[in-house]
């Protein structure tokens, strides 16, 4: 008898044992961006990525090759501010040489972290095109992953904050809907934790103009809906009232090209898993996760966007058998179309001088019971 999907203990990227997740955010005075770190444990975890958007702002993604030396990762960066927003990446380094994490070169202290990275656009949505994520937001993500690492139990990190924070902070969805950071876990019928935390910043809609709801909505489970932030609690979804609807086409209509993200967009993530992985197999779990994206958001990997998955591997429990593999590819791409809705239900209404960005329950309040 199969048992029912259920999600890990925080129902985000940290239950996989060893990961924690750091933001930093920049809002207010021009400002609307940040950067989010995911760390790796000290020895660091496989790593593996998967390109799919036509405009990708990335480093070290040619590493990730499986034909190539480097096969352990001791974070990922994610980060706004489109191509500037690569400078985030800097900061992380610096930090974790600091901490003496890295590929050993010789000496002690004698280390390069690997640090593959991705970023968003979300220039100019706070009021001032200038004000983008530089090395010292990544440096400050790190103090963060440690932060809430030293919060945590069992050894496990604390569960990251989501919604409108870090990498997540300026972005959006079309119809003038506002993006976010969402995270979402699962443990598989073998005792595996597969998991996913995603920046959704997207040329395409989360949302069905035919009825108002999330595409992915019908693949939450039960936890997903607990400890949103703006979500109310013991709250549950249904099918909005045509009211809101009709009231959601008008606005989209009247705002145009004005509800769509700037000229690029992009939604960019990590996948974890606490199973020992190639790198051939990492990167197989990041390309099976851009098919939960392709059922959260419509159209996904456009030439508009840069969508890139990175995973990590952890290593924790043995290496997976083909069936065990092939649940873990199935898992990855739930986790990541939940990890997705649930960012779109976090992010709050927000308002710059560049525009104001709805949050999906301010836009859609009848589908909020």
């Amino acid at each position: 008898m199969t048992t029912q999907p259920t999600a890990g203990p925080t129902n985000s990227l940290v239950d996989v044992a060893g990961l924690s997740v750091g933001h930093h955010t920049a809002a207010g005075e021009g400002w609307l961006t940040g950067s989010t770190v995911v760390l790796a444990p000290p020895e660091g975890a496989v790593g593996g990525v998967d390109v799919r958007g036509g405009g990708p702002g990335t480093r070290e993604t040619d590493l990730l090759d499986p034909h190539n030396l480097v096969d352990r990762v001791h974070a990922v960066s994610l980060s706004g501010g489109s191509a500037f927003g690569l400078a985030a990446a800097d900061g992380v380094m610096r930090w974790l040489l600091d901490e003496g994490r890295g590929f050993p070169m010789g000496a002690p202290g004698q280390v390069v972290p690997i640090v593959p990275g991705a970023v968003i656009f979300d220039l100019g949505r706070g009021g001032r095109w200038t004000s983008t994520p530089d090395a010292e937001f990544g440096r400050q993500a790190c103090e963060a992953a440690r932060d809430v690492l030293a919060d945590g139990t069992d050894g496990r990190a604390a569960a990251p904050p989501v919604g409108a924070v870090g990498a997540g902070t300026g972005a959006q969805v079309a119809g003038g809907l506002k993006g976010g950071v969402g995270t979402a876990s699962l443990v598989l019928e073998d005792g595996t934790t597969v998991a996913a935390l995603i920046v959704l910043n997207a040329v395409g809609s989360t949302v069905d103009p035919a009825t108002g709801e999330l595409y992915a909505a019908h693949r939450l489970l039960p936890r997903d809906l607990e400890d949103l932030p703006g979500f109310p609690e013991g709250a549950r979804l249904h099918t909005p009232e045509p009211v809101d609807v009709e009231a959601a086409r008008t606005r989209a209509a009247e705002l145009g090209s004005e509800g769509l993200p700037r000229t690029l967009a992009t939604t960019i993530g990590v996948i974890g898993t606490d199973a020992a992985l190639s790198k051939a197999q990492a990167s197989r779990l990041a390309m099976s996760g851009h098919d939960g994206m392709a059922r959260a958001v419509v159209p996904a990997h456009t030439m508009f966007d840069g969508d890139t998955l990175f995973t990590l591997a952890t290593g924790e429990r043995e290496a997976p058998d083909a069936w065990a593999m092939h649940q873990l590819l199935q898992g990855a791409a739930d986790v990541v179309a939940r990890a997705m809705v649930r960012a779109t239900l976090a992010a709050p209404t927000v308002t710059t001088s560049a525009g104001t960005w709805r949050g999906y329950v301010d836009a859609f309040p009848s589908a909020v019971w």
